[in-house]
């Protein structure tokens, strides 16, 4: 008489027809805590996925033609290093919601970039994963120009790339001729330069009455928190200036430029709602004027000029932006500041260092915003140098 099966084989035979059939399905998962709640909880960024979108999104109607798809191959996307080299946050820091804000604000500010949105998509024992998805914009701009004024033409042609391999830095060639000069130029600028917020930039304009040279290395006030900045800013030209009595010129004269400023800048962050900031440097800056050889003067030279000078510098900065949309872009997310920023500089030029005359170099501007009620904002400026 056969026995019957143990309780050992029985379970052995539903385990079998379970894994057979496959897992039962798992609850809802628990909704996960707002950011003011994981700030709350003390909670610590764990992982940071970045997730870069293409330039159409095919998924919505009317970007999922032909067109838009080729574009989409035809565009190398940002690479996620330079996205992640932008975070004011990494892995094992305090949740700060202000902060995930903010690097939002400073990605929003690339113009490769359509937009970006931090997310939190886990949370478990005290630790959230976030998620930074950004969406490129199309880059490569050729283009040619043609217009006629005053019985003189202007031709233009132009190759820029804003986003070069992904990698965010920009260069472009131009060429201009007009009823003044003929020039070509080209520029590069690394915002980024070796994957930190310095940036550097060059140029060089090649004309037919001189040249422009341009250097620039700094790196700026670029978060509310950053404590340190500095930066040198090198330019020189030769060109001929033109002379126009009622509209007609009569006569050109050659015009040299130079102009050289380092500066360096301290804050203790941000304090409350305040940014303060100091800055100091020195600027040198020089014109001389002569007469062209092959050209009619048309009028006296202008004196020639000289100046050296220290200076010391102030910004004010109010911690109130806005996140809106269809401000002044058409479905774009914009961060607005309204409040109060404000920034005045002073500095005393003498012969003792160089300078031609004594003279008192200053310069200020503020601007402001408010909310009069929903949809209505006023917003003022106000500046002046000398």
């Amino acid at each position: 008489m056969p026995t019957r099966p143990g309780i050992a084989w029985r379970l052995l035979v539903l385990l079998a027809l379970l894994a057979a059939r496959g897992a039962p399905a798992a609850g809802p998962s628990a909704p996960l805590p707002s950011p003011q709640e994981l700030e709350a909880s003390g909670a610590i960024i764990g992982k940071v996925h970045i997730v870069v979108g293409d330039v159409f999104d095919t998924d919505i109607d009317g970007e999922d033609g032909w067109l838009y798809r080729t574009a989409n191959k035809l565009h190398i996307n940002t690479r996620p290093s330079v996205i992640r080299g932008q975070l004011l946050f990494k892995s094992g820091d305090p949740y700060q919601h202000r902060l995930v804000e903010e690097t939002e604000r400073l990605l929003r500010d690339n113009g490769y970039l359509y937009d970006a949105v931090i997310v939190p998509v886990a949370f478990d024992d005290g630790v959230v994963d976030l998620e930074v998805r950004t969406r490129d914009v199309w880059t490569l701009n050729p283009g040619v120009s043609f217009s006629r004024k005053g019985g003189e033409n202007t031709w233009g042609a132009q190759i820029e790339e804003d986003n070069l391999l992904g990698t965010g830095r920009a260069l472009d060639f131009e060429w201009r001729s007009d009823v003044d000069r003929e020039s070509f130029g080209v520029s590069y600028v690394d915002p980024h330069f070796r994957h930190s917020f310095t940036r550097l930039g060059v140029a060089y304009i090649d004309a037919d009455d001189g040249s422009t040279k341009l250097l620039q290395v700094n790196r700026p006030f670029y978060a509310l928190d950053t404590r340190r900045a500095g930066g040198v800013y090198l330019l020189e030209y030769e060109r001929n200036d033109p002379r126009y009595v009622l509209g007609d010129e009569v006569g050109e004269f050659q015009h040299r430029g130079e102009y050289y400023e380092a500066y360096a800048g301290i804050s203790r962050g941000l304090a409350g709602r305040w940014v303060r900031r100091w800055t100091g440097g020195v600027t040198y800056e020089r014109n001389r004027f002569a007469v062209d050889p092959n050209e009619p003067l048309g009028g006296p030279l202008p004196p020639d000029r000289e100046l050296a000078y220290p200076w010391l510098g102030f910004d004010l900065v109010e911690d109130s932006f806005q996140e809106r949309v269809n401000q002044d872009q058409i479905r774009r997310t914009e961060d607005v500041l309204v409040g109060l920023r404000a920034s005045a500089r002073v500095g005393y030029a003498d012969d003792a260092l160089g300078s031609d005359r004594d003279a008192l170099v200053a310069s200020a501007s503020v601007q402001d915003g408010a909310d009069l009620r929903p949809g209505i904002s006023l917003f003022g400026s106000l500046s002046a140098s000398g």
